[in-house]
């Protein structure tokens, strides 16, 4: 199989895929619209490198050597000879289509065209294209250099050749694959924890029980590692509530109506690690 991959956005999923892809012996180029986002990618990278290194986990050669392997760019043409690629950028279609109508016109007829997304349809994704048949869902999940999972999911028109191909590439990088064979929004992992998310938030917005209590029930409980609410705070409350407002519009389906205590937690600013508050402080 050739090993040239071209990787569209290069926050912190694309970032991560770019690194295990490259430490894997892939050639990568990491695109994005500004040097500065790139610069971030590419010291994400180095530092999480440095830190396997120092952890006795890789060589400092083969940090260097994938480093190396790895090019930056602000030009989609660069994908041009891309024998995969994957988008990774916003969760909002308006943007894929964007990159995607771009990228039919400029890469080679047999490459495969991927979608890291979460929530969208791949069919939706793939309809601006005059190959449907070569596009396909590849979730990674964060962080991706400590994660194995990889969702695949299957358009409507997804071939299988290009499955096929998707999940050579992800085992590849050291990924073990499930299957999505019919392209619901939110496919398998995200509609399990947007359930799960919903509901654990409503029993607290209701008096029910503490967010710690709600968590420490799913961790010892169920075995989980960590519990619903704690993983809201890491993923990002308005991640979580983008997604299962994707998926709710999809399906109307009321399991997936968020709770009005995440709309206004959104509105607030208190979205989790990031911003220092979500359920918890941090």
């Amino acid at each position: 199989m050739a090993r040239k991959l071209a990787v569209i956005g290069a926050g912190l999923m694309g970032s991560g895929i770019a690194q295990v892809s490259a430490q894997a012996g892939w050639e990568v180029v990491l695109r994005d619209v500004t040097d500065e986002a790139l610069t971030r990618g590419t010291d994400g990278i180095k530092a999480s490198y440095d830190k396997f290194v120092s952890k006795g986990k890789l060589e400092a050669e083969d940090a260097g050597a994938a480093l190396a392997r790895i090019t930056t760019t602000t030009d989609l043409d660069a994908c041009a000879d891309a024998d995969v690629v994957v988008e990774a950028v916003f969760e909002k279609l308006e943007v894929k289509h964007e990159i995607f109508r771009a990228l039919d016109k400029i890469v080679r007829e047999d490459a495969v065209l991927a979608s890291n997304t979460s929530a969208i349809p791949i069919t939706k994704i793939a309809a601006v294209t005059e190959r449907p048949e070569r596009v396909v869902g590849t979730h990674f999940f964060s962080p991706v250099p400590m994660m194995q999972l990889c969702e695949l999911v299957r358009g409507y028109k997804t071939s299988d050749e290009t499955l096929a191909r998707a999940r050579e590439f992800a085992e590849s990088v050291g990924k073990t694959c499930i299957v999505v064979n019919r392209d619901v929004a939110g496919f398998v992992t995200t509609r399990l924890i947007c359930a799960l998310v919903v509901e654990a938030a409503k029993l607290h917005e209701s008096g029910v029980a503490s967010a710690e209590d709600i968590d420490l029930a799913c961790k010892l409980g169920f075995g989980h590692a960590m519990g619903p609410l704690a993983t809201a705070d890491l993923t990002g409350v308005d991640i979580l509530l983008h997604a299962t407002s994707n998926i709710y519009t999809e399906s109307q389906d009321e399991k997936f109506a968020a709770p009005e205590l995440m709309r206004r937690m959104v509105d607030a600013g208190d979205i989790g690690r990031k911003s220092g508050q979500g359920f918890y402080e941090h």
